[in-house]
């Protein structure tokens, strides 16, 4: 990263907080530069940089985000943001033009792009919903764990970010939001999908009611 993309990284982290006052509650969990897979709650589109905001500068330097390329390699700021401040993966998602095969495609570029340093952040519902209900989970998560025996998976919830910035607006609403680390879960050997990706969203859901 240049000067002028940390720059530019300090700055949104700044903006970012005056904007949402985001305050980070690590649950039986702690900070750690170790791989882990970061699912959350996905609300707004501010929840890329909100939630990469909130870890610890040894860890989010070691920390790549999935980034849909249907919105984010729309305009040249918003690839810029992605790809040289936020260091993110680039995927298409199947249900916005992409097809089963992008879907397969996204799962191992996601894999080669992390290899074995780098943590993730992903969304399992696949796109933001229009509130603060939480949709169901997308099987990347699952599969994600499935190709990565053994690693951690942390549930994030994030709150209130959808009244900050509520779907088609472009100017944040200073409001106060929180973001809560839950306890790291793993996937287990002879779970199936369903069960892993119910429980999965249970835990995040568990987190709103911390």
């Amino acid at each position: 990263m240049s000067p002028t993309d940390r720059s530019l990284g300090w700055l949104l982290r700044v903006a970012v907080r005056l904007a949402t006052g985001a305050s980070a509650r690590w649950i039986d969990c702690t900070p750690s530069p170790r791989q882990r897979l970061y699912f959350a709650n996905h609300s707004s589109h501010l929840d890329i940089l909100v939630l990469w905001s909130a870890l610890p500068a040894e860890v989010r330097r070691l920390t790549r985000p999935v980034a849909a390329r249907d919105y984010w390699d729309c305009s040249a700021l918003r690839r810029y943001l992605a790809l040289r401040v936020f260091n993110a993966i680039m995927i298409q998602r199947p249900d916005h033009g992409g097809t089963l095969a992008d879907a397969a495609r996204a799962i191992t570029d996601t894999l080669a792009g992390i290899g074995d340093t780098y943590s993730l952040i992903i969304f399992p519902e696949g796109t933001r919903g229009a509130g603060e209900e939480m949709g169901t989970f997308k099987s990347g998560l699952y599969h994600l764990a499935k190709r990565k025996p053994g690693i951690e998976l942390v549930p994030v919830y994030m709150e209130n970010l959808s009244r900050i910035l509520p779907k088609g607006e472009y100017l944040p609403i200073p409001l106060a939001s929180s973001i809560s680390f839950g306890k790291p879960l793993v996937l287990g050997e002879q779970e199936s999908k369903p069960e892993f990706l119910t429980r999965a969203r249970q835990a995040i859901l568990a987190l709103s009611e911390e």
